[in-house]
């Protein structure tokens, strides 16, 4: 098994010693669950993020998907929220080991992200649709983290700890308190559900893939599609008039008010421009510029 530098790096910045424990570790743990679930591994998919994916073919010829990375809660939380989901509106899980936070998933074909639809209005009504199937009521004794517990990282952004301006942290504090203590339905949530996380299919049209399983208000969900593509929103020629059409759209098809989306959207763009200078050092920018349009279309 192949491990590339790059792959060895990121884990090392990300993890340090621990993370090359694991990386050591990895090839035994590929090994037996190879035979355990008799697989034929192919060689993984690349460019990877913090988790080792890779596809495989089973004894019948069936071709699936095999993921494991470094020990994490949000891994534990994607294989319990993909159960729970159970192929309705996401990829399916197939087998899974909670212990070594390792699971085996269908292969999804053609596989295409929603982004290469290129018509905005096509993929944002897509995702509303695949959001819908997705939020399901949860067992209050499921284990799964509430977004409150996700968003605390926001109240410990203090002045000088990031490139965000001052105004707009407190802002997105002062709304964050708001939007939580007004929530009247909770709800298995995606938490991560943007144009790279939904993929065309064949058993349905197209599955989310990746979730974080998290629970709260349903237009959480809301906020990773209107702040992404992050690649392309500082180019965008105008974002703003796009996330006006966007809001249209998801208001017609979900039912949401366009200011609790827009609020929600504005917070959580301020802690994922803060999650992004703090382990990155970059990217920062784009997500700031979201939430400075967010915040604008909240005043207007």
């Amino acid at each position: 098994m192949d491990i590339s530098e790059k792959f060895k790096i990121k884990i090392f910045h990300m993890y340090g010693d621990k993370g090359l424990d694991w990386l050591d570790a990895l090839p035994a743990l590929l090994d037996e669950f190879t035979q355990c679930w008799s697989l034929t591994l192919k060689p993984p998919f690349e460019p990877f993020s913090y988790n080792y994916v890779l596809p495989a073919v089973t004894r019948d010829g069936r071709d699936v998907v095999l993921k494991t990375g470094f020990p994490d809660p949000e891994l534990l939380t994607e294989i319990y929220a993909l159960r729970h989901y159970a192929g309705q509106g996401s990829v399916q899980i197939l087998e899974s080991n909670p212990g070594n936070q390792i699971m085996l998933l269908e292969r999804v074909k053609p596989g295409d992200v929603l982004l290469d639809l290129d018509d905005d209005d096509a993929m944002t009504l897509i995702a509303a649709r695949v959001m819908q199937q997705l939020w399901k009521p949860i067992d209050p004794t499921d284990h799964f983290p509430a977004s409150s517990t996700w968003m605390r990282t926001l109240d410990n952004i203090w002045p000088g700890s990031s490139p965000i301006t001052q105004p707009l942290v407190e802002a997105a504090q002062r709304l964050k308190a708001a939007l939580l203590k007004s929530e009247t339905k909770t709800v298995l949530l995606h938490g991560d559900l943007h144009h790279w996380n939904i993929l065309s299919a064949q058993r349905q049209p197209w599955l989310a893939v990746d979730p974080k399983g998290i629970v709260g208000d349903p237009v959480f969900d809301v906020g990773a599609l209107l702040r992404n593509p992050v690649n392309r929103m500082l180019i965008m020629p105008d974002f703003k008039r796009s996330t006006l059409r966007r809001l249209d759209i998801l208001a017609e098809v979900l039912g949401f008010e366009r200011q609790r989306m827009l609020s929600w959207s504005f917070v959580q763009a301020i802690l994922a421009a803060h999650w992004s200078y703090e382990i990155n050092g970059d990217g920062w920018d784009a997500f700031a510029h979201a939430a400075q349009v967010f915040f604008d279309l909240l005043l207007d």
